[in-house]
């Protein structure tokens, strides 16, 4: 189970630290993933992290603002979303995806979703 929580209002240029906590079963071997969904559009892969290794992958709408982290003791992956914008406003989704030698970036391609949690920026 992942459950995702975090997100709030604020206003562009603010911050906000978004937490998916995994429990239920061991994610080791999984790429825990962030996606989010503005309204009107199609759901977007944001950022990974392998539980086995600390190497982040961004896209680029997210590179250089967003970062992921993981503490494996907590069983919790982070996304700090900094310098935020209105485009940014959206559902934020937690995911994993079984381990691959590629990130997967494709919704269809993960094997759990957590529950979103939104994220709302004002101009």
């Amino acid at each position: 189970q992942l459950q995702a929580s975090g997100g709030g209002l604020v206003q562009a240029g603010g911050s906000l630290r978004l937490s998916c906590a995994a429990s239920g079963r061991a994610f080791s071997s999984y790429t825990m993933e962030w996606f989010r969904q503005a309204p009107g559009r199609e759901r977007e892969f944001v950022a990974a992290i392998r539980w086995s290794s600390d190497s982040p992958w961004y896209a680029d709408s997210a590179k250089g603002r967003f970062t992921i982290a993981r503490d494996v003791a907590k069983n919790t992956v982070y996304l700090q979303l900094n310098r935020l914008k209105p485009e940014d406003t959206a559902v934020y989704y937690c995911a994993a995806a079984r381990e691959d030698d590629r990130i997967k970036v494709a919704p269809d391609d993960m094997d759990y979703w957590g529950k979103g949690t939104q994220v709302t920026v004002s101009s």
